[in-house]
């Protein structure tokens, strides 16, 4: 997996491509997370659009680093999930716990 960074106004966008599965992936994804609370940075926008797998390490992943965000006074949106992607979170119901947005313009408006 591959986790670019950029900034848009006070928020650091997380743009993930690849599987999101336990392993490297996960522990990447939750390191940087950590590194960005560390940092300072507590407004994170996480574009899901090029996230090609998930599985319950993914999801436990997203729901970790929207809690560690939220606890650090923070906000973690997540957006432009594939149909498949909102397809698991519907299914453990993660879709009303979650900020999901459908866009990354949506996704900056809430943050």
């Amino acid at each position: 997996m591959n986790i670019g960074i950029r900034k848009a106004g006070r928020a650091t966008i997380l743009d993930l491509d690849g599987p999101l599965k336990l392993g490297e992936a996960e522990e990447s994804f939750r390191n940087q997370i950590q590194q960005l609370v560390d940092a300072g940075t507590t407004h994170v926008a996480v574009n899901l659009a090029g996230v090609t797998e998930l599985d319950s390490s993914g999801i436990g992943a997203l729901v970790r680093a929207f809690t560690t965000l939220k606890r650090a006074g923070g906000k973690c949106t997540y957006f432009a999930p594939n149909k498949r992607v909102i397809m698991l979170l519907k299914m453990v119901r993660l879709d009303t716990v979650l900020d999901l947005a459908a866009d990354e313009a949506t996704a900056l408006a809430r943050i």
